[in-house]
């Protein structure tokens, strides 16, 4: 439940309210995830209005704005459409028209097509105060615990890098119980994510070749059975959707 409620006009008043020792405060985005809080009341600082919406090339990077919502970042003429193809599949077209992506990084889980994506792509996070960026496999490790800022300025993924996804659920409008999504650069550095199961994706292989990719997506999935699925049968599809996805991109 929300407590209290600010809406700075500029990204510095909206450090100065977070970092406030006074009282302890979250960044609001879309408000997708907080608005389903019922645990303990918070007091938010909502950024929609600290221009950080924007979506930019910025050298061999696409620059994400913490606040763009997941239907603008899916419509943006940059985008590749296979990242297209992650967003449309994250939920339904009333809640990416409020998610953000800072908020799909911060608190969406395994089952995340999109952070999967994110994940297999190398993102960069840049973190405020001061610009601090981050790999976003490094945030997901550590996401629980303390942010190396107060709230992300932007997302950035590498215009160079072709990616793929696929996914399995139960259904075709159901969260997937696997997803992967690969993702190869000009270099032929071939990087795996794993999804559909989880508290975030998991990075299966990060190589400079894609030999040994089937075996390195069964071996991260040795523990990952759950009541949605057996660790068997998201071994099984992962390696048949990975010997698609390699034979599709090489």
């Amino acid at each position: 439940m929300i407590k209290a409620y600010f809406r700075p006009k500029t990204i510095q008043e909206a450090v100065d309210l977070l970092s406030s020792p006074d009282q302890k405060m979250v960044p609001l985005g879309g408000g997708t995830i907080l608005s389903q809080n019922r645990d303990h009341e918070v007091a938010v600082v909502d950024l929609q209005e600290c221009g950080l919406d924007r979506i930019a090339a910025h050298g061999s990077l696409l620059r994400i704005g913490a606040t763009a919502t997941l239907q603008t970042i899916g419509a943006h003429p940059g985008l590749s459409e296979h990242l297209r193809e992650a967003v449309s599949k994250e939920a339904n077209v009333n809640i990416r028209q409020k998610a953000t992506i800072a908020g799909c990084v911060v608190s969406s889980d395994g089952r995340s097509v999109f952070l999967t994506a994110l994940l297999a792509l190398d993102s960069t996070l840049s973190w405020l105060p001061g610009s601090q960026q981050q790999g976003i496999g490094a945030f997901l490790l550590s996401r629980d615990k303390d942010w190396p800022g107060k709230f992300i300025e932007w997302v950035a993924i590498p215009l160079s890098a072709k990616l793929r996804v696929a996914s399995v659920g139960r259904s075709p409008a159901d969260l997937p119980v696997i997803c992967v999504s690969l993702a190869v650069w000009p270099t032929g550095r071939v990087r795996i994510a794993l999804g559909g199961f989880g508290p975030y994706p998991i990075l299966a292989m990060d190589s400079p070749e894609s030999d040994g990719a089937e075996y390195a997506v069964r071996d991260a999935l040795t523990n990952s059975g759950d009541a949605w699925a057996s660790a068997e049968y998201r071994q099984e599809t992962a390696a048949m959707l990975v010997r698609r996805l390699l034979t599709d991109m090489l």
